[in-house]
């Protein structure tokens, strides 16, 4: 079952929430900057992050339907929609970029949901997963909705994301810092010493996908196999050979 709508808005105004937005914005604009003139699809829980895409061409935050919905943004046309993740109500091909969180720890069909989102992406679009986790402190604290559903390694979002033919590109992570709150002010220190002595040790994993191929896409169709390269996190190239959330 997923967390509602008004758990996560509430997660998102405490403290907790607050530097988990900040340090995510941060990987999110390492990657993909403002998306200039993009088309842009949040799935999940995603609209604490698409303000920040200003120079797209079109942003919408789909939400599944065992979470809720609100209206965003606050000013302005309304751009969220309630979905079914296991039908998304988008044309084949319709967004450049597409970012899922709080979308595939407690989806029924984890493989289902990023099929339907790899159908919605275009050929050369580009794909991030947003997701708690393992290893990290935040998938075992039930106070953050990253202690809900399905943690992952790197290595099974890496499966994921080939299974739906897709190529990993690039990863990262970030939350070293324990969710406790005497320890959050120390969040920045943590992201520096977590990447050097503890890379098992952050609450969420990154990793961005781009198609295998330029490919014609038609509607739950496969796609033939050719590497796209398209880095986004460097220097954290997505690799065959490692495992794990390290």
């Amino acid at each position: 079952m997923r967390r509602s709508i008004e758990d996560l808005r509430t997660f998102y105004g405490e403290p907790a929430g607050t530097l988990a937005r900040r340090l995510l914005a941060r990987r999110l604009e390492d990657a993909w900057g403002e998306a200039t003139n993009s088309d842009v699809l949040g799935i999940g829980y995603a609209t604490p992050w698409l303000d920040a895409f200003v120079g797209a061409r079109r942003v919408v935050a789909a939400m599944p339907g065992g979470q809720g919905v609100e209206p965003w943004p606050s000013v302005g046309r309304n751009r969220t929609v309630l979905v079914d993740e296991r039908r998304l109500p988008f044309a084949a091909g319709s967004f450049d970029r597409i970012l899922l969180i709080h979308a595939l720890e407690e989806a029924d069909d984890a493989a289902g949901l990023l099929q339907e989102a790899v159908r919605a992406l275009s050929p050369a679009g580009r794909i991030i997963l947003v997701a708690a986790a393992r290893g990290g402190m935040w998938s075992r604290v039930e106070a953050t909705p990253f202690g809900h559903g399905r943690p992952f390694t790197r290595r099974q979002l890496e499966q994921l994301v080939r299974g739906a033919g897709l190529e990993p590109t690039a990863w990262s992570q970030t939350l070293y810092v324990p969710p406790w709150g005497p320890l959050l002010p120390f969040a920045d220190g943590f992201e520096q010493v977590g990447r050097r002595l503890m890379p098992g040790g952050a609450g969420v994993i990154l990793l961005e996908a781009t198609r295998r191929a330029y490919a014609r896409v038609h509607p739950g169709s496969a796609v033939a196999a050719s590497t796209v390269l398209n880095p986004g996190f460097a220097p954290h190239p997505a690799s065959r050979n490692r495992r794990g959330g390290t």
